[in-house]
């Protein structure tokens, strides 16, 4: 009989960390996950994000999430994917970390996003998560760079951006919240400027996933 990971490769991507597992979402995170964003990530006063998705109604969000979700899910191909992976502390969800390339085989380059819950912030877990995602584009696909931003206001994003290497890469402008002008800081880390932590994440199940990230057959 198929296994889950048959029909879908990427099913079966860990990523393991001293505290954490990242792991494609599946549809059985979805409650948590979503829960874990209703509990709040944010000071409601400020918009960290430059679609202002956690401004949505309780029902809209449960429902847009869900969707989101899915529809990047389906979409993966080797010219542009997007892997939108759990983060699981003891088995529960408690935010996300992202990570999509476009043309990778030529760029090399992946960017990233995330978000955690506010009632795991300030534990180092947000340094960890993405540290774990690093490792697993530079070593195990082959990135040679790495691309992220966030808002100048907040100091925490840049600041894990920061302690792992990142680099300044010029600011842009948009709008966050309808009418409200954001500006926003580039960031780039080259994989010999990544500073890395002193541990080596463990992942699983890439083989099978090198079809879909990467056009490249499976060893299976």
């Amino acid at each position: 009989m198929l296994s889950l990971t048959d029909v879908w490769p990427l099913f079966g991507l860990e990523i393991r960390t001293p505290r954490l597992v990242l792991r494609l979402v599946r549809d059985e995170d979805l409650p948590g996950l979503i829960e874990a964003a209703l509990a709040g990530i944010h000071d409601p006063a400020v918009m960290p994000f430059s679609t202002p998705w956690t401004d949505q109604p309780r029902e809209q969000l449960i429902r847009e999430t869900a969707r989101h979700l899915w529809t990047q899910r389906a979409g993966a191909t080797p010219s542009s994917w997007t892997l939108n992976l759990a983060i699981l502390l003891d088995g529960a969800p408690i935010g996300l970390q992202d990570i999509g390339a476009r043309d990778f085989a030529v760029t090399r380059t992946v960017g990233s996003g995330s978000w955690l819950t506010q009632a795991q912030q300030g534990k180092g877990l947000g340094i960890e998560m993405r540290a774990g995602m690093l490792q697993f584009a530079f070593d195990h696909l082959d990135a040679q760079v790495a691309v992220s931003d966030a808002a100048v206001w907040n100091g925490a994003s840049l600041g894990v951006s920061r302690r792992l290497g990142y680099r300044d890469n010029g600011l842009q402008r948009f709008i966050g919240r309808p009418g409200e002008l954001v500006e926003s800081q580039g960031l780039r880390l080259h994989r010999d400027e990544f500073v890395r932590p002193d541990w080596t994440a463990e992942v699983t199940g890439l083989d099978a996933a090198r079809s879909a990230l990467l056009g490249e057959p499976s060893a299976d």
